[in-house]
C-alpha cells in the first residue's frame, strides 16, 4: 500500500465537520481512501462526497478547491494522501 500526496487543508468548519482542500498533485474522486496528517492529526476515510462551489460532484481535478466531509478535527496546512491499494 502505498500513498501520494494530493493536497493541502485550507480550512477547517468545526460546525460542518468539513474542510477545504487545494488539490495540489493529483486528482480526487468519491469512493477514494485518503489519509490526513498533520501534527495532531492522522487517520484515514473513504471519501463520501465532494463539493465545489456547493455543488456536489463525481471527481476533483488537480488544481481545484474542494469541500469535503471529515470524520476528525483538522487543521490548516496538515498534508492530504491518496491511499493507493497494491
Amino acid at each position: 500500500m502505498k500513498e501520494n500526496k494530493i493536497g493541502v487543508v485550507t480550512h477547517y468548519f468545526s460546525k460542518a465537520g468539513a474542510a477545504t482542500l487545494k488539490l495540489t498533485d493529483g486528482d480526487l474522486k468519491v469512493g477514494d481512501e485518503i489519509r490526513i496528517k498533520g501534527h495532531t492529526s492522522d487517520f484515514k476515510q473513504v471519501v463520501e462526497s465532494i463539493q465545489i462551489e456547493h455543488q456536489s460532484v463525481a471527481e476533483a481535478k488537480m488544481g481545484s478547491d474542494i469541500g469535503l466531509k471529515v470524520k476528525e478535527r483538522v487543521h490548516e496546512d496538515d498534508v492530504v494522501y491518496k491511499v493507493i491499494s497494491d
